[in-house]
């Protein structure tokens, strides 16, 4: 008897593979649809942190009272994401809608990771009005600097891609209107406003263009140029955003069940994203220097600290968190600041009673006693959010102080009247960032006014200009310098050549920031206690 193995006929089965370029087909996108990616939590905060910075360049670029797409906004924004490390954002920005062969895989990745990171911070933004109003201005900001970037193929791409039933006008279409198309579309020659593509839409939807008069009306309809075809686009766009972030609170609880998500997607808005200034990896400062240091390389919320010690020989809590971190960050050695404290304190009490009250913390804010945590300085988010009660000398003194009493400090400072109205205009709008920014400017003479955000940045920045420091560029450590982060997120890396190498070293390097960021917003919640606040 013959047996036989009869094979048991299988159905095909055909996995459908969606490509990061099938998902991701286009640097525009009009975030419909919540992406269905499973990521690491590592990548969900480091992805949040990256947006953030993101968009905190769009809000520092229209607190400066820039007109949005002027040469002058595209330049301060450009040079805002090189500095911060986001120059693969700044080619979406620039560089083209759609995937060609000369595009590279990291291309693909920034879309990817501009996609999520716009979804996850869906869910921390959409838990007050504030914060809404705030995610969708900056967000649209970043939509229209993306979308005028495209090529009127791209465009049309765009267009088809979405669903607008919008055509452009054909030559004869064109002709018919061309008088009205030559009188309404100022700053273009007749050649140009030839090459250019014109759609006719009900007017209702360009409402902004029939206000500022930038657009042909004729019967009930309006004819609109590629370059402002971003009305219609962006409202719809805005919709989105507006429905997405309705959607999302309600999934705020269920997020929530996650403690890891909620404590960071709840302290995110006001978590710092800059460079960390826990370890001070330049010269030691003496503390012999600091006098002359407060009066040429402090911000003026340091330097009043600075100066409050010494007149009284004491100051509260928040006071020597804040300036003792801040002296930290600069260089100042723990045996330094011990010696520091000591010799102000021990003028108004015996060096016993200092030793038990106030030694101990000092220790505990370089990572020395209790729970070996290297605490960071403030941030001037962090600096500018404390409240400051009578008697204090810390918090922000654009912030806190009465307008006389802050112009006579500027005054007894050395600025000038019309310098301090300067300085002024920027505080009296609740801009003390700028402010502090414009009073750095003033005070070392420079042409260019830096952003602050930190008071370890101004100090740094202040010693650069003055030669005793010397600025760090972003590039490869020596060998065996260090162990860099894994650079999560990037696809096939042998592609990824030349100025793309470059651009992953800069990523790298930012790594230590986000890793403080995510320490910053886990103390948020859970500080040590410290048993020596009551000591004041």
């Amino acid at each position: 008897m013959e047996f036989r193995l009869k094979k048991r006929p299988r159905p095909d089965v055909k996995v459908e593979v969606v490509s990061l370029e099938g998902k991701y087909p286009h640097n525009v996108m009009l975030y419909h649809y919540p992406p269905t990616d499973d990521i690491h939590i590592e990548e969900f905060e480091e992805l949040a942190l990256e947006r953030l910075r993101l968009l905190r360049v769009m809000d520092r670029a229209s607190t400066k009272n820039l007109r949005l797409l002027s040469d002058e906004w595209k330049e301060y924004v450009n040079a805002e994401l090189t500095r911060e490390g986001l120059r693969n954002y700044l080619r979406l920005c620039s560089g083209g809608g759609s995937v060609s062969g000369s595009k590279h895989e990291s291309d693909i990745q920034t879309r990817r990771r501009d996609y999520l990171s716009h979804f996850i911070l869906r869910l921390a933004y959409c838990r007050s009005e504030d914060l809404t109003r705030w995610f969708v201005a900056r967000e649209m900001e970043l939509f229209r600097y993306k979308f005028a970037a495209l090529s009127s193929s791209e465009v049309k791409q765009f267009l088809e891609s979405n669903g607008f039933e919008i055509q452009p006008l054909t030559e004869d279409q064109k002709d018919a209107v061309k008088d009205g198309l030559y009188e309404s579309t100022a700053g273009q020659s007749v050649a140009k406003i030839e090459l250019l593509d014109f759609y006719k839409v009900p007017f209702t939807q360009v409402l902004d263009l029939v206000r500022g008069r930038r657009c042909y009306l004729k019967a009930g309809f309006a004819y609109v140029n590629t370059h402002d075809l971003v009305s219609i686009v962006g409202t719809r766009q805005q919709d989105e955003i507006e429905q997405g972030l309705l959607a999302a609170k309600g999934l705020v609880e269920e997020v929530e069940g996650d403690e890891r998500i909620s404590r960071m997607l709840k302290a995110l808005h006001n978590s710092y994203t800059g460079k960390d200034y826990t370890v001070c990896r330049d010269a030691a400062v003496p503390i012999e220097s600091l006098d002359q240091l407060s009066k040429t390389s402090m911000p003026l919320c340091m330097r009043m600290c600075h100066e409050y010690i010494r007149a009284q020989h004491h100051v509260k809590h928040g006071g020597r968190m804040q300036y003792g971190l801040f002296l930290k960050g600069i260089g100042v050695t723990l045996e330094d600041s011990i010696r520091f404290w000591r010799e102000e304190f021990t003028k108004k009490m015996d060096a016993d009673k200092f030793a038990r009250g106030y030694e101990y913390t000092i220790h505990h804010n370089y990572g020395k006693k209790g729970s070996m945590v290297n605490y960071s300085p403030y941030s001037c988010r962090k600096i500018i959010t404390e409240m400051a009660a009578p008697g204090d000398c810390h918090g922000c003194p654009y912030k806190s102080m009465d307008a006389g009493s802050l112009k006579s400090k500027l005054s007894s400072y050395g600025l000038s009247a019309s310098a301090i109205e300067e300085v002024m205009f920027f505080v009296s709008r609740g801009h003390y960032q700028i402010g502090c920014g414009k009073y750095f400017q003033l005070t070392h003479s420079s042409n260019v006014e830096p952003t602050i955000n930190h008071p370890n940045s101004y100090f740094e920045e202040s010693q650069i200009l003055m030669g005793n420091r010397q600025k760090r560029t972003a590039g490869p450590a020596p060998p065996k310098a260090r162990m860099r982060p894994d650079i999560k997120g990037c696809g096939d890396r042998s592609m990824l050549m030349g100025d793309d190498d470059d651009e992953l070293w800069r990523i790298a390097e930012t790594q230590e920031r986000i890793i403080q960021s995510q320490k910053d917003i886990s103390q948020a919640f859970d500080d040590d206690l410290d048993l020596t606040e009551i000591a004041d």
